[in-house]
């Protein structure tokens, strides 16, 4: 199911023994662009402290009741690795993450998820797929951090990061969300990560690999009626000429 970052903030988050909060924002990768973390806002419990959640736990995202299922119990989140500061996460933070929740990490292996293309939540299945031994250094965004970046096309500025479609399943950050309506009057439309070259910091843009022309013409996206169905992103990554979703 694809659904937008912004419609699962302040989801309630439901453990094997009760809520621990509300999703508020997520962590994500520059290179698989893939959802590593959802952060907590916890409330008064565990005051201080930024709580995340790997997709590894995450059980089921239910949107008529508005919550997240974790598979963790508040006392296995509450003796989890602390991260207090609010600098990057860092590499030391996430390796000991990952041990004490005894996951196979993302960054080791050439897939979205390290040893394989797909989120494997079964613990089992996990030990028998064969170790990789080729890794790489993640560089973790905020998805509140990228909204609002301007977009830098070819020939000049096109609008900005209104938000991000996020595939549940893999909790692969499908689409981005482009505004451009400030720019020229214009609409929503969706670019793939694929079509990113880079995110610049210094310059709060992110650049893509598109003309201004390429998505002035782009097919719209409404966010009150339109379906992002096969048919849709066939038709989108058609326009494109782009494939491979």
């Amino acid at each position: 199911m694809l659904i937008k970052a912004k419609t699962l903030k302040d989801y309630k988050l439901d453990t094997k023994d009760g809520e621990v909060g509300k999703v508020k924002e997520f962590y994500f990768d520059d290179k698989h662009w893939a959802v590593r973390y959802l952060v907590a806002d916890t409330g008064n419990w565990l005051t201080g402290r930024r709580v995340l959640i790997s997709p590894y736990v995450l059980i089921s995202v239910n949107q008529e009741e508005e919550t997240v299922g974790i598979n963790l119990n508040k006392k296995q989140i509450e003796e989890s690795p602390a991260l207090y500061s609010e600098k990057p996460v860092s590499q030391q933070f996430e390796t000991a993450y990952y041990d004490y929740y005894k996951l196979p990490p993302y960054w080791n292996g050439i897939h979205m998820w390290g040893y394989s293309p797909y989120l494997n939540r079964d613990s089992e299945e996990r030990e028998k797929i064969k170790q990789q031994e080729e890794s790489w250094d993640p560089n973790l965004r905020s998805t509140n951090a990228v909204s609002n970046l301007h977009i830098q096309a070819n020939d000049g500025e096109i609008g900005h990061v209104s938000d991000f479609v996020i595939d549940d399943d893999t909790w692969a950050i499908r689409y981005l969300i482009i505004d451009t309506t400030n720019w020229f009057g214009g609409k929503k439309v969706l670019i793939s990560p694929k079509w990113i070259d880079k995110i610049s910091w210094n310059e709060s843009k992110v650049f893509i690999n598109l003309s201004m022309e390429d998505i002035k013409k782009a097919p719209e996206y409404s966010e009150e009626e339109t379906q992002i169905t096969r048919d849709y992103e066939t038709q989108l990554h058609n326009y494109y000429s782009r494939w491979g979703m």
